[in-house]
C-alpha cells in the first residue's frame, strides 16, 4: 500500500526490462475498496455520523476532527480512512504503530504532512510511548517539540504544524493509553455486518471482478463470511477459482458450498483453527473454564491470535464465554461439534 493517497495514481510498477509492469492484484483490491461514504453499506449509522463530520469540517473549512475506529479485523478501518480523504479531497499518509520505532521517524511524517492531510495510524495501540510523547503535542496544539543538542546546552524547539487529521484503528481498544485516546474528538465501534450486508458486498465485487453468480450463491458465501467483509471478498475469489475450473463458471449455492467445504470452511463460517480451539476446550479442559495462555500452548498459537482472529466470531456466535476464571464452551458449541454435553450430569453426581 502507498503512502499518500492519489485517486488518478495507478501505482504501475517498472519491471527488470525497464518496461512498465501493472500490478494486477494491487490494482484489483484497490478496486474493490469503496470509494466514497455511499459505496458503504452495513454501518449505517457510523456513515451517517461520518457524513455529519465531513460537511461540518467542509462548511467551516477546517481538517475533521481526530478519529479512531475499533473493532475486530477486517471490518473496513483502513478503507474508511481513505474514503474520509477522498470525501475531504485530501491526500492521506498511511503508516502502523509497530513501522514507527523512533520519535525522529514520526517527527518525519508529520513535518511532511500538508493542509488538511490525514494520517492514518494502523494498530495505534501499539505505538511505542517515546513516539506517544510526540503525537500528543502534535494532535492536540499542532506542534512538535524537538530537542537540540545534549546536556546543559539543549533546548527545546517548538515548530508550528498545518491542522491535519490523525485517524487511527485499532483491534484492541483497551490496550491505548488514557491520554492518547483521549486527543481523538471522534471514536467510533465497527460492528461485524449482517448476511444480507456481505451478500451486497460480494454482489457488487463479483461484478468488478467479472464473475458470474446468482442470488443465493451470494447469499451462501455470506453466510459464511464470519460476518467480515474481507473474509466475504478472499471467500468469493477462493469460490471463483472453483467455479472456473470444477463448474461452468456461475457461483451457485451449490458451487459455493462445494469450493467452500473443499477449504474447510463449514456452514457458519468456522475453519479449521476455529475447530480445533473448541475442541482443545472441549476434550482436553472438560468445556473449561481454561485459560487464554493454556488454550494458546495446547493448540500452538499465540495468544493475540486467539484474542483477535477466533474468539471475537466464537464470542458471537455464542460459542464461548470468557469469565473471571477463563474460557468455557457454551452448549452451542458442543452441538454445532457433534460433542455430548455432559457437564450438568457431572455436577449432579458431584
Amino acid at each position: 500500500m502507498t503512502d499518500d493517497y492519489d485517486e488518478d495514481n495507478n501505482n504501475d510498477e517498472r519491471d527488470v526490462s525497464g518496461g512498465r509492469k501493472r500490478d494486477e492484484p494491487r490494482k484489483i483490491d484497490a478496486a474493490l475498496r469503496p470509494r466514497s461514504l455511499d459505496d458503504i453499506y452495513g454501518q449505517e449509522t457510523l456513515v451517517e455520523n461520518l457524513r455529519i463530520l465531513i460537511e461540518a469540517a467542509k462548511a467551516r473549512e477546517e481538517a475533521i476532527d481526530h478519529i479512531l475506529f475499533y473493532g475486530p479485523p477486517g471490518l473496513g478501518k483502513t478503507s474508511l480512512s481513505h474514503v474520509m480523504a477522498h470525501e475531504m479531497g485530501v491526500n492521506i499518509r498511511v503508516t502502523a504503530g509497530p513501522a514507527i520505532e523512533r520519535a525522529g521517524e514520526l517527527a518525519s511524517i508529520l513535518t511532511n504532512l500538508r493542509k488538511g492531510d490525514i494520517l492514518f495510524i494502523d494498530e495505534i495501540h501499539r505505538l511505542g510511548r517515546a513516539v506517544e510523547e510526540i503525537l500528543y503535542p502534535a494532535m492536540e496544539d499542532f506542534a512538535l517539540d524537538i530537542i537540540i543538542g545534549k546536556g546543559p546546552t539543549a533546548r527545546n524547539v517548538r515548530l508550528k504544524l498545518p491542522r491535519f487529521t490523525v485517524i487511527g484503528a485499532t483491534t484492541r481498544l483497551g490496550l491505548l493509553t488514557a491520554p492518547l485516546r483521549a486527543r481523538f474528538g471522534a471514536i467510533y465501534r465497527m460492528d461485524f455486518y449482517s448476511e444480507e450486508a456481505l451478500a451486497h458486498i460480494i454482489g457488487r465485487a463479483a461484478d468488478m471482478l467479472n464473475a458470474a453468480i446468482t442470488q443465493d450463491g451470494k447469499e451462501e458465501i455470506a453466510r459464511r463470511s464470519r460476518g467480515t467483509p474481507r473474509v466475504a471478498l478472499r471467500l468469493l475469489r477462493r469460490v471463483r477459482d472453483y467455479a472456473d475450473v470444477r463448474a461452468d463458471g456461475v457461483i451457485t449455492a451449490q458451487v459455493a458450498h462445494e469450493g467452500l467445504a473443499l477449504r474447510g470452511i463449514d456452514v457458519l463460517g468456522l475453519d479449521e483453527g476455529d475447530r480445533r480451539y473448541l475442541s482443545a476446550v472441549i476434550e482436553k479442559f472438560g468445556g473449561g473454564p481454561v485459560g487464554l495462555d493454556t488454550i494458546a500452548a495446547a493448540i500452538s498459537e499465540e495468544t493475540d491470535t486467539i484474542m483477535d482472529v477466533y474468539e471475537p466470531y466464537l464470542l458471537q456466535l455464542g460459542f464461548i464465554d470468557r469469565t473471571p476464571r477463563g474460557r468455557v464452551a457454551t452448549a452451542l458449541a458442543y452441538d454445532h461439534l457433534g460433542y455430548q454435553d455432559n457437564r450438568d450430569d457431572q455436577l449432579r453426581l458431584l
